[in-house]
């Protein structure tokens, strides 16, 4: 039986994790932000070290070009793909979204699981073009989703979503999805007999037809979070213990797709505001910026799935942060158009990206990054805005219900798809 929780000391933490290239790990080959990196060449040598420098670059060019034929031939063992084609031939996460009037996917309206707050039609909202969007990756097509093959290939299998409030819209979008396929609407149901929540703590549907449960963990931050040490400091009312991994892990093993997701908590406002900070082994961190403390996080995270997590079963995953499109800073209007935009706009917590980059790429089992950051930069149109629930509030964070979630879980299915649901056992 494993354990409540995962403590994981500084010491560990700290102690590199060579990736290389035999580290078999999957990491997109898109950018993480909006930005390019561009290579800036050393400046040259003086004329006495000429030779010297010669020697140097043609070996360094030599074992460059040896490295690239070496993961060119290992490419579909170490780099599998979202789509059948092969890898350097398409970055799903590079694309634009076409008009396509086979969509939506599903009607919000007819499926139980899709929370009021997210189903923006019902909410007032007129419009329906921001429906008719496809997410298309420049170089190749992603495969028609088919609820009914899906379900029979999910068949006595658990997905596992794990997050903030972003999970939970990907979590209800894919039981929606499936659920255009089940003959018997009452055979699918919420294990607890729980309404839709974002207050609970744990939500399960279970598709009796087929022996599946797709679940929702809420963790906001991964990490557990605690009352303050007894003699701090009076501003602090509550840590996040960087070491620690939430205490409610232990029911996301055993799982066939797990994916999991953070960063729209990780601001200031969310924490130092209210008076909650970072504690690493059992020591407060009152100067620690955010972004430091993000990674010590998802290093827990990554050492939690290392250890923790049979991935010769598991399909682990993690979603990259999806921008807001706020007017201003002060969150009150939003910066909404009428279709996708031609060029990638919004809050996208680019240094979070990097961040994940680095943690995934320096773990030793292989971990899958959805990263949907630009995908959504281009859907300032999709956000819920004024058509919230109450409609007093403006949400120019979360999608309407159907909406952009619908393309994350289209990857997710695109990538088992190409990878014969390798893992499953069918």
């Amino acid at each position: 039986m494993v354990s409540g929780s995962l403590s994981r000391s500084s010491s560990v933490r700290s102690t590199s994790r060579t990736s290389g290239i035999n580290s078999p790990r999957y990491l997109s080959s898109s950018s993480f932000s909006f930005s390019n990196r561009k290579w800036i060449p050393f400046a040259a040598a003086a004329p006495s070290l000429m030779p010297i420098a010669t020697t140097f670059f043609l070996s360094a060019l030599l074992l460059a070009l040896a490295c690239a034929i070496y993961l060119y031939a290992l490419r579909g063992t170490f780099f599998p793909g979202f789509v059948s084609a092969p890898a350097e031939q398409c970055d799903v996460f590079s694309g634009n979204w076409v008009p396509d009037d086979t969509y939506p996917l599903y009607n919000s309206s007819e499926c139980p699981f899709s929370e009021r707050g997210f189903n923006c039609l019902a909410n007032g909202r007129k419009d329906t073009d921001y429906l008719k969007w496809r997410w298309k990756p420049s170089t190749c097509d992603l495969p028609r989703f088919d609820a009914r093959a899906a379900l029979e290939r999910l068949r006595g299998k658990r997905v596992v979503f794990v997050g903030d409030s972003m999970s939970r819209t990907q979590w209800e979008s894919m039981i929606c999805m499936l659920m255009t396929a089940v003959d018997d609407k009452n055979s699918v149901y919420e294990v607890n007999g729980n309404r839709i929540s974002k207050t609970i703590r744990f939500l399960g549907v279970r598709f009796g037809g087929f022996n599946l449960t797709v679940e929702f963990f809420r963790s906001v931050f991964l990490v557990q979070r605690g009352l303050p040490p007894k003699h701090g400091p009076k501003r602090v009312k509550a840590v996040l213990k960087l070491d620690k991994l939430d205490d409610i892990s232990h029911r996301w093993v055993d799982s066939d797709v797990l994916i999991f997701n953070s960063g729209h908590w990780w601001t200031a406002g969310k924490l130092f505001d209210l008076g909650c900070y970072f504690q690493d082994g059992g020591s407060l961190k009152l100067g620690m910026p955010i972004t430091s403390a993000f990674k010590m996080a998802l290093e827990t995270w990554a050492f939690w799935v290392e250890t923790m997590v049979n991935t010769n079963r598991t399909h682990v995953f993690f979603r990259t942060f999806e921008p807001s499109h706020w007017s201003s800073s002060g969150k009150k209007v939003c910066d909404m158009t009428q279709q996708p935009t031609s060029e990638a706009k919004g809050d996208d917590r680019s240094e979070f990206g990097e961040i994940l980059a680095e943690v995934v790429g320096n773990m030793s089992v292989a971990v899958n990054v959805l990263n949907v950051t630009l995908m959504g930069a281009f859907r300032s149109d999709a956000h819920i805005g004024p058509w919230s629930h109450p409609s007093a509030i403006f949400d120019c964070s979360h999608w309407c219900l159907p909406g952009v979630p619908d393309a994350w879980n289209e990857l997710v299915f695109s990538y088992l798809l190409a990878n014969d649901w390798r893992k499953f056992g069918i």
